[in-house]
């Protein structure tokens, strides 16, 4: 196997290319296709995008891979339980998709983006890991009681896509309890599919079961590229001293040689490392304190002194080629049978109370074809009053429904924008729309 070396990540940042991910580096990975990676450094709070982001969502591996399972000599507080479960993560959607905006000085919003195609493919993918590794159960995790479009369409998707899969059992549960549920009872979990957010922080929680990130890998794959990459950061302050547990980025590789099917190799790695563990007689610095614990380097020559041999106690498990789903490359996945624009929130920016935003708007709009159904703030219905009290923030949403029978015409809506913009000063406007007679947006709390 030969290697082709290239960076990405701080050191490319600090030769000012925004990416920090140069174009020999994506070249070398639309040729290989395949890809051992160290962790990478991203300012924090500034403008650069992630660097791993813009990996995952270039060569679109769509999926995240978060394995943890109990070790031998590693002691936690949940030691014995058996812990043995995959976090399955939606790599490129949701909130990560980092479309971000200012509407006001004082109000940022993010946009969570989930499609139907998205959640089909993480969620057959999934399924086929759990046949791949012998698993039984798969849990869809998501926060689809609140948030009942987005998160809703891979809680939708997820009951649909389990009737093919007879031989998983399929549940679903909500985020908040899934984590609960983690730290409470986890040997109840097999595989856990979610979205990006959800996935980014429980995979976290997961590692903590187990040890740690130090030995905690992940998988990033593609129908065409797959990424391979220890779960932790780069902790610069690290580097050179050779105390870093490598665990994780070896069972990373252990992993990619799993997905280029080579499979003995993979499992002689992973028997010497187990093998090593369950020795006990050299252990790093995380797992038995920085002052005896073994260098990085002694850690790893006797993982390879140990290769051949097998682990006496820990189970081992057998693995299988991964099928990966296929998935139409038609960019509409779904097909309404009927459509009509019903009307339109326009978000404006201004000081106003409620009430005399909401006056106002009505007096503009008075002779147009829509009328002022509510005004919302932060998600909250403060016009017509409900009775509540609500901290306002100079960020409006104002819905308009058409007052007509038939579908609200573009050029209807820009009258309407035009006539709001006499006066206030809007950002961002939603087509209101029905998808087959349902509607395709929600209401504000407290809107009838």
């Amino acid at each position: 196997m030969a290697f082709e070396i290239h960076e990405a990540g701080a050191s490319v940042f600090k030769k000012g290319l925004a990416s920090g991910v140069p174009p020999e580096t994506i070249e070398s990975i639309r040729k290989t296709r395949v890809v051992l990676k160290g962790p990478l450094e991203t300012p924090v709070g500034y403008g650069e995008k992630s660097a791993n982001v813009t990996l995952r969502k270039l060569f679109e591996t769509y999926a995240n891979v978060r394995p943890v399972r109990e070790f031998p000599n590693v002691p936690t507080p949940y030691s014995g339980r058996g812990v043995d479960l995959v976090v399955v993560r939606e790599n490129v959607e949701d909130l990560y998709a980092g479309i971000e905006h200012m509407q006001t000085p004082g109000v940022a919003q993010t946009l969570k983006l989930i499609s139907h195609k998205g959640a089909q493919k993480i969620v057959r993918f999934a399924f086929e890991l759990a046949r791949a590794e012998g698993r039984k159960k798969v849990h869809c995790a998501t926060k689809s009681n609140i948030m009942k479009l987005s998160e809703g369409t891979l809680k939708r998707v997820f009951e649909e896509v389990a009737q093919e899969y007879p031989d998983v059992e399929a549940q679903h549960i909500i985020v908040d309890n899934a984590a609960h549920q983690l730290v409470k009872r986890p040997e109840q979990f097999e595989v856990i599919v979610t979205t990006n957010m959800n996935g980014d922080i429980l995979s976290d929680l997961t590692s903590g079961l187990i040890g740690g990130l130090g030995f905690a890998p992940s998988a990033n794959i593609g129908n065409e590229v797959a990424i391979f990459e220890a779960v932790h950061g780069s902790a610069p302050k690290y580097a050179g001293k050779d105390v870093i547990n490598p665990t994780a980025v070896l069972l990373s590789a252990v992993m990619m040689l799993r997905y280029l099917e080579d499979f003995a190799v993979a499992e002689l790695i992973e028997n010497a490392l187990l093998y090593t563990l369950e020795e006990g007689r050299v252990l790093t610095g995380d797992v038995v304190g920085y002052d005896r614990g073994a260098k990085t380097t002694e850690y790893t020559q006797a993982i390879i002194e140990n290769l051949g041999r097998t682990p006496r106690t820990t189970r081992v498990r057998t693995y299988h080629p991964v099928r990966l789903p296929l998935v139409s490359s038609d960019p509409v996945s779904v097909r309404a049978k009927s459509r009509r624009v019903v009307g339109v929130d326009i978000f404006v920016e201004t000081d106003l109370a409620p009430e005399s935003l909401g006056h106002a708007l009505e007096a503009l709009t008075e002779s147009s074809p829509f009328r002022l159904k509510m005004i919302s703030n932060r998600g909250t219905q403060v016009y017509p009053p409900t009775g509540g009290l609500t901290d306002l923030v100079d960020h409006y949403r104002c819905r308009f429904l058409y007052r007509g029978d038939g579908e609200a015409k573009d050029q209807e809506i820009t009258g309407l924008i035009q006539r709001v913009g006499t006066r206030f000063r809007w950002m961002h406007i939603e087509k209101l729309q029905e998808f087959g007679g349902e509607p395709g947006f929600t209401k504000a709390q407290g809107e009838d």
